[in-house]
């Protein structure tokens, strides 16, 4: 396989993975999840400052604070997946989230699962190997469990863990206006998350854990975005959807100040399931179709008025005549008019969901384009595959698009076809031997740790204003 220099010069895609970090592998395949090179828990809070420049060679922290993938400036290639868990025994449970922390570690080190292949033929590889001499490419693998995995949707306590569960996995995602979900492609009881600069990196990340889960859980459903809708940092440039338009101006920002990540993204301690879930958040995913035939021949002043920004620089309309891409982060206006109408269309996109007219709220964006093919009818089958990152959805997500649903002039254009939301868990510590230790407990040691559930539909729930 072959890739580019910054001239343009093919060069070939990298050094071995295993010669690139063999270290980190040999330490893990010796060691298990806590004997990582410490190099790489230099970086404190994952999705914090890269190894390296290079987006092909870049790899981020595994272990910290926080999950890497949230705040890690968003890659060019997302592959995610859901899966039902096949077991009811807890230590099955167990045992899987260690084996993901394990391989999750290897992989977004740019190892090998199980690090040096085995040398015996008979016997089947430990990895897949279709990213065998690729370079890290910046991979990241989040993790999070479904309100499922709690009680089933017939009531079912499968792992002593209905307890913890907060009042937002308990009450789950509200129904909408305009939607038709597709049972099949929403929901589940865990999450994975796998974002990379290489399709194949990605692709293999998925892969490998979906192997490892065989037996403990099962695919439910999978999704693989192609190009970035959000910017999760300044240094990034804002991408365009499939409309056309820039997408995710106002996303919060792996810059922004602790205080606004504390208010807006990050679970804290006090809120409730903060014993198991500070330092995590939650993520809301829609997959939305867009109707990309009807949407191409409308008039350009028509698509502008939908959205309420400029289709080349991303200006908002209160800005008559943009000339430059950085009047894209000027502020809006919405009290201009022109002819005696609103510059910002009242029922504009941009309107509708501004945090200033949602009482503040905020979330992370971390969405990518999707294309599957033709339908039918013979058009086009592609759309945004939508996540939202939120320290609490009833206040930073949920209101939000109930506004969009109904009022938003985009919706015409618009088709929301699955749904999940997931408890994105907290980081893996020094200690850590698996993901959601907090939650799970560790292995063979019984029943779930208990923890003081606060109950009520507001408690722990962030200020909105």
């Amino acid at each position: 396989m072959m890739t580019g220099t910054e001239d343009g010069t093919p060069v070939r895609r990298g050094t071995s993975r295993r010669t690139l970090l063999g270290a980190a592998g040999a330490s893990l395949a010796a060691g298990g999840a806590i004997g990582f090179g410490a190099s790489h828990l230099a970086g404190g809070a994952s999705g914090g400052t890269a190894a390296a420049e290079d987006p092909i060679q870049r790899t981020y922290p595994f272990r910290g604070e926080h999950q890497q993938g949230i705040t890690t400036p968003a890659q060019d290639c997302l592959f995610t997946a859901a899966f039902d868990v096949t077991t009811d025994d807890l230590d099955e449970l167990r045992g899987l989230m260690e084996d993901w922390c394990v391989a999750a570690q290897q992989m977004t080190a740019g190892e090998l699962v199980g690090g040096e292949p085995l040398a015996n033929p008979q016997a089947a590889p430990k990895d897949t190997g279709e990213a065998w001499g690729y370079p890290p490419s910046s991979l990241t693998i989040t993790v999070g469990v479904g309100p499922s995995l709690f009680r089933t949707a017939d009531g079912v306590d499968r792992f002593g863990l209905a307890s913890r569960a907060t009042t937002v996995l308990a009450e789950g995602m509200p129904l909408f206006a305009n939607e038709a979900l597709r049972a099949q492609q929403s929901d589940g009881d865990l999450l994975v998350q796998a974002c990379a600069d290489d399709t194949q990196v990605a692709m293999h990340a998925i892969r490998n854990l979906t192997r490892i889960a065989m037996g403990t859980a099962a695919l439910r459903w999978t999704q693989v975005g192609h190009g970035r809708t959000s910017s999760t940092s300044t240094e990034q440039e804002t991408p365009r959807n499939l409309f056309g338009f820039k997408d995710g101006t106002v996303n919060v920002k792996a810059e922004d100040s602790e205080a606004q990540l504390a208010e807006h993204l990050w679970v804290q301690p006090e809120d409730e399931g903060g014993d198991w879930l500070a330092g995590g958040t939650y993520l809301a995913l829609r997959k939305i179709k867009m109707r990309l035939e009807s949407w191409d021949r409308l008039r350009l002043i028509e698509q502008e008025e939908i959205t309420g920004r400029d289709k080349r620089y991303g200006a908002p309309l209160s800005i008559a005549e943009p000339t430059e891409s950085a009047q894209e982060f000027e502020a809006p206006d919405y009290a201009a008019a022109v002819h005696g109408r609103p510059a910002i269309p009242e029922d504009s996109h941009i309107r509708i969901v501004a945090p200033e007219n949602n009482g503040g709220a905020r979330m992370l964006r971390r969405g990518y384009n999707y294309s599957e093919g033709s339908d039918a009818l013979g058009q086009i089958d592609a759309g945004l595959f939508f996540a939202a990152f939120v320290r609490d959805p009833r206040v930073g997500f949920y209101p939000i698009l109930d506004r969009m649903t109904r009022s938003d002039a985009m919706t015409e254009y618009l088709q929301h076809v699955a749904s999940g939301l997931f408890a994105i868990l907290p980081g893996v510590g020094d200690s850590d031997t698996m993901f959601g230790q907090a939650l799970l407990g560790t292995k063979g040691s019984g029943a779930a740790p208990s923890g003081e559930s606060t109950s009520g539909a507001g408690a722990g729930a962030p200020d909105a204003g």
